[in-house]
C-alpha cells in the first residue's frame, strides 16, 4: 500500500475540490491510503466513505499570502500543513500532498522533513505541457535562486532516477537550459555545470538548450537555477494565455473566423488540454526524506487528484531510497 499525508486545508478552493480530488484518486489507485489533515466536520461534507481514509482533526491553515512562512512553521505546529509534512518525517505515511503556499511547502520541507543526507539543495521540478511528442521536466523552478554546479548535477541525478522509476524512460536525456546551444556558452556556472554533467556516467547528457527549443528537444529533462527557471515557466504560462486570449478575440471579431473555429474546435481544445496545468497537477519537490508534492493554489478536483498521481508513483518506484543509494555511492568513490 502507498500512504499518503494530504493538507485538505491549502489551496483557494480547499477544503472542497481537495478532498473530491481524493475521492478520485481513492477510486483510482486501490492500493493507495490517505491520512487526511484538516477541519474534520468540513472535510467528512465531501470525502466518500472509505476505509483508506483517516481524518486527522487540524483546523488551523497557512494562508496562502504567508509572508513569514518559517516564522509560521515554528509558531503553530498545529497547522494542516505542517501536520502533514510531520507525519512524513515521522514516517507515519510515504509523503504528502499540498496545494498550500509554495514558499510555505518549501520552508516546511526543509524544516520539518530536511533533506536527504548528502543532498546539497532541494528542486522544485515540474512539468512542462506535453509538446513535440513528449512530457519535459524542468528543475529548479524556483526552490532556490542561488545554485553551485554540483547542485545542478544532483537534481539532473534525481530527475533521471524518477522517470526511469515513474515513467519507464531507461536513459533519460538531460539538457543544460543556456543562452546559446555551443559548449562556452554563459555564465561561469553554465559552463562548470556543463562540464561536470558531460563527465557525469549517472547522467545522459544532451548539451545546452535554449529556452526556444524547450518545447521541441529531445530532451526528456532540463536544468537550470531557480530564478532562471521560475522565469520561464512563468514566461510560457504567460504566452499560453496571451495566445489563448488573442484566438478568442479574433474569432469573435468575423463571421468566417467562427465558422473556421466551429471546423477546428477538435485542434482548440487539444490546444487548451495540453496547456492546461490541470493536466500536470503539481511539481515534485525533489531532495527531501519524504515524497512532497507541490498541487497548484488554484487546483480543482480533477487537478489535485493529478498531484496525488504524482507522489503515488514517486512512491511507487522508491525513488528516495534510489537517490540515497547513488549519493552513497558517490560519497564512496569520493
Amino acid at each position: 500500500m502507498v500512504k499518503l499525508a494530504i493538507d485538505t486545508m491549502g489551496g483557494d478552493y480547499a477544503p472542497q475540490e481537495i478532498v473530491k480530488g481524493v475521492n478520485i484518486a481513492l477510486e483510482k489507485h486501490p492500493d493507495l491510503e490517505v491520512v487526511l489533515y484538516g477541519d474534520e466536520e468540513k472535510i467528512r461534507q465531501y470525502l466518500k466513505e472509505s476505509d483508506r481514509a483517516k481524518i486527522v482533526h487540524a483546523p488551523n491553515v497557512m494562508s496562502m499570502g504567508e509572508k513569514d512562512p518559517i516564522g509560521e512553521i515554528r509558531r503553530n505546529r498545529d497547522t494542516s500543513l505542517v501536520m502533514a509534512f510531520q507525519a512524513v518525517h515521522d514516517k507515519e505515511v510515504d509523503g504528502a500532498v499540498t496545494a498550500g503556499p509554495t514558499q510555505g511547502t518549501i520552508a516546511a520541507a526543509h524544516l520539518i522533513v530536511r533533506r536527504i543526507k548528502g543532498m546539497k539543495r532541494v528542486a522544485l521540478c515540474t512539468t512542462l505541457p506535453k509538446l513535440g511528442g513528449k512530457n519535459r521536466l524542468l528543475l529548479d523552478c524556483g526552490a532556490n535562486v542561488d545554485l553551485r554546479s554540483e547542485h545542478l548535477v544532483q537534481f539532473a541525478q534525481y530527475a533521471t532516477i524518477y522517470l526511469q522509476e515513474t515513467a519507464n524512460i531507461s536513459n533519460p536525456l538531460v539538457g543544460l537550459v543556456n543562452i546559446g546551444s555551443e559548449p562556452g556558452k554563459g555564465r561561469e556556472l553554465d559552463k562548470e555545470t556543463f562540464n561536470l554533467l558531460k563527465e557525469d556516467p549517472n547522467i545522459n547528457f544532451f548539451g545546452n538548450v535554449e529556452p526556444k527549443e524547450l518545447f521541441t528537444s529531445d530532451c526528456d529533462i532540463l536544468v537550470t537555477d531557480g530564478f532562471t527557471g521560475n522565469m520561464v515557466m512563468k514566461s510560457f504560462e504567460g504566452m499560453a494565455k496571451t495566445i489563448g486570449a488573442f484566438l478568442k478575440d479574433e474569432i469573435k471579431k468575423s463571421t468566417k473566423a467562427k465558422f473556421g473555429y466551429l471546423f477546428n474546435k477538435n485542434v482548440f481544445d487539444k490546444f487548451k488540454k495540453t496547456m492546461n496545468p490541470d493536466e500536470v497537477g503539481g511539481a515534485n519537490l525533489f531532495g527531501v526524506d519524504g515524497v512532497i508534492v507541490k498541487a497548484h493554489g488554484a487546483s480543482n478536483d480533477y487537478a489535485f487528484s493529478q498531484a496525488i498521481d504524482c507522489a503515488y508513483r514517486s512512491v511507487l518506484g522508491g525513488v528516495i531510497n534510489k537517490m540515497k543509494n547513488l549519493i552513497g555511492e558517490n560519497d564512496n568513490n569520493e
